[in-house]
């Protein structure tokens, strides 16, 4: 009960800070080229905190468990006089957590554009919303808040670019981002790609989230997704700075980066790009 309850609320704080996506299984693709040609791919699994799970979680009814340490902080069996002043407590404060849990439902509804996560309906209803956006191809709900897609899009790089971003939802978990600067340059991150190391709030996520799969080995929360997969960058500019292990490679059209993703991972995927 005490690990559910510590499962519930790491994944909570998670949802509610606007940390809700995270990569599966994956195959990534980035394409830049000097006439401005821009395409990007995305074709795996991308999860939504286990939403079910998770509503079923907050929809069970709490229980109360008296809890006693003797002086070298090891747990011991409650006197009943102790038992007696923690239930009592407990019961005062049912009020207070009751207005904590309706408080935070209506956080996740508003995080996740008015959806309703308790509702059974509500993977579908956020599958059918992604499918309406551009680029959308194929999404199919898998269970467990997993979700199978296929993410194409193609045309001039005339302004920023960032995956993914899906209609009324606040986005704190971007897996891409294409920046351009001045001096026709252009920044890649991708955050979301790492599991561990670097600093990075994303990164911050999706230790949580590793966290959590281990949590799932004991407690009944579904299958937590980690980011597993290979992310590659094809361009015919002038690479200024990259990440990856192996450097540029020839590409028939003009060199490529390639990062292997894994849980493992340390550091977020990045590359500087110039175009003359």
């Amino acid at each position: 009960m005490k690990l559910r309850a510590c499962g519930l609320a790491t994944a909570s704080s998670l949802a509610l800070t606007g940390c809700l996506l995270t990569p599966g299984a994956f195959t990534s693709e980035l394409h830049l080229m000097q006439d401005g040609a821009f395409s990007y791919s995305y074709d795996g699994e991308i999860q939504m905190l286990a939403l079910s799970k998770l509503a079923e979680m907050a929809d069970q009814p709490e229980e109360f468990e008296a809890e006693c340490w003797d002086e070298e902080f090891e747990t011991r069996e409650c006197t009943p006089a102790e038992v007696k002043e923690q239930r009592a407590e407990w019961d005062a404060a049912a009020s207070e957590r009751e207005a904590e849990r309706e408080k935070e439902a209506e956080q996740m509804r508003a995080v996740l554009g008015g959806i309703d996560p308790s509702d059974p309906e509500a993977a579908q209803e956020l599958a059918d919303k992604l499918e309406r956006q551009r680029g959308w191809e194929m999404v199919t709900y898998k269970g467990d808040g997993l979700f199978d897609v296929d993410f194409r899009i193609s045309g001039s790089l005339t302004h920023d670019f960032a995956f993914p971003t899906i209609e009324k939802m606040p986005m704190g978990s971007m897996f891409v981002t294409v920046m351009l600067r001045d001096e026709n340059q252009v920044r890649i991150d991708a955050p979301g790609f790492a599991a561990q190391g670097g600093g990075n709030p994303m990164q911050g996520m999706m230790a949580g989230m590793a966290g959590l799969a281990q949590l799932a080995e004991d407690e009944d929360i579904g299958k937590i997704a980690v980011p597993e997969g290979t992310f590659t960058i094809v361009t015919d500019g002038r690479i200024l700075a990259n990440n990856t292990d192996e450097g540029p490679a020839a590409h028939s059209l003009g060199q490529t980066l390639v990062w292997e993703i894994s849980p493992r991972t340390e550091q977020a995927p990045t590359a500087l790009i110039a175009f003359d």
